[in-house]
């Protein structure tokens, strides 16, 4: 599961090339993340899984960071935007780990990738944002998409199908925050605090598993192969979310964020390899939906953008 446009730097300056080679290198990278989860959770609880990631992540980040000198003047009303930020990960992650744990690593995916819609909805709920009928018509279309992708599945995993669901809606209220933070926040640092945070809230839920015999978040000792998949999950999802910190510094957000369903591809071929499955033909026609849809929202949004722009006079 990839959180690249969770990433919200401004481009410094426009490499758009360069920007578009990094992130496809990050979605080729992204799914990789999901595959060490889902082959951890198979021994170890979704919490341990999220757990691991978030400390090995502020971890890898934290020697760039300091050189960047990136950890100064934060002040409280910020760092509280920064735990709200890593505990709507912790969500995201234990939601969509132990979704992993019983279903298909492409359909999980594909219902996640509703995240761009629900973002739009809660745009315009909380933000204001204008959204005219063709976009929320788009929306309208994607959830469809997803519904044909979560059928089948409730009838194979039951209520678990859709917690894919609940995780895109974390972070799609992760991204509104990410927004605010970002006008005044060093990416580097951005991405630091949410692995503390994360840390932090996992690690709780942790201790609080050990004492209630909560199996979802209950600690296991890892044997040595899972000790492996944990590191192969924070490794790759720190190198994912590099790249996607150079990618949003060398080309604008428009031009990259079509780029993200490519994800979905990368997922279903490393689904196949690693695990052997593949979509049926309804999921298939459910994933295309939800790409549909999402791509024309982005369009649609990138098109209002330019149209709103001011028309530089005649010479």
């Amino acid at each position: 599961m990839s959180q690249m446009s969770s990433i919200n730097a401004v481009a410094r300056r426009d490499d758009t090339p360069l920007g578009l080679t990094f992130m496809v290198l990050s979605v080729l990278v992204s799914p990789v993340i999901d595959v060490f989860s889902k082959l951890a959770v198979v021994t170890v609880p979704a919490g341990e899984v999220a757990f691991s990631r978030f400390v090995l992540q502020a971890a890898l980040l934290l020697p760039p960071v300091l050189m960047r000198r990136a950890l100064r003047g934060v002040g409280a009303r910020t760092m509280a935007l920064h735990a709200l930020r890593g505990g709507l990960l912790v969500v995201s992650m234990l939601s969509f780990v132990a979704t992993l744990k019983v279903m298909e690593l492409a359909d999980a995916i594909a219902i996640f990738f509703v995240e761009p819609i629900i973002l739009t909805i809660l745009g315009g709920i909380f933000l204001k944002e204008t959204i005219g009928w063709r976009r929320y018509t788009a929306c309208a279309v994607g959830f469809l998409g997803a519904m044909l992708v979560i059928q089948p599945s409730f009838r194979e995993v039951g209520p678990m199908a859709l917690l894919p669901m609940i995780s895109a809606l974390a972070i799609a209220i992760f991204l509104l925050v990410t927004r605010r933070v970002a006008k005044s926040e060093d990416p580097w640092s951005m991405q630091f605090y949410a692995g503390i945070w994360g840390a932090i809230f996992a690690g709780a839920l942790l201790i609080l598993g050990a004492g209630m015999d909560i199996e979802v978040i209950g600690p296991v000792m890892p044997d040595a192969t899972t000790l492996l998949y944990l590191l192969g999950t924070g490794v790759s999802a720190t190198i994912a979310s590099v790249l996607g910190v150079y990618a949003y510094r060398a080309a604008p957000a428009s031009v990259l964020a079509p780029l993200q369903y490519l994800e979905i591809v990368s997922a279903t071929l490393f689904g196949w390899l690693v695990f052997d499955q593949l979509p049926d033909t309804l999921k298939w026609l459910g994933i295309a939906i939800i790409i549909a849809s999402g791509l024309y929202i982005i369009w649609r949004e990138h098109r209002l953008k330019r149209a709103a722009m001011p028309v530089p006079p005649a010479i």
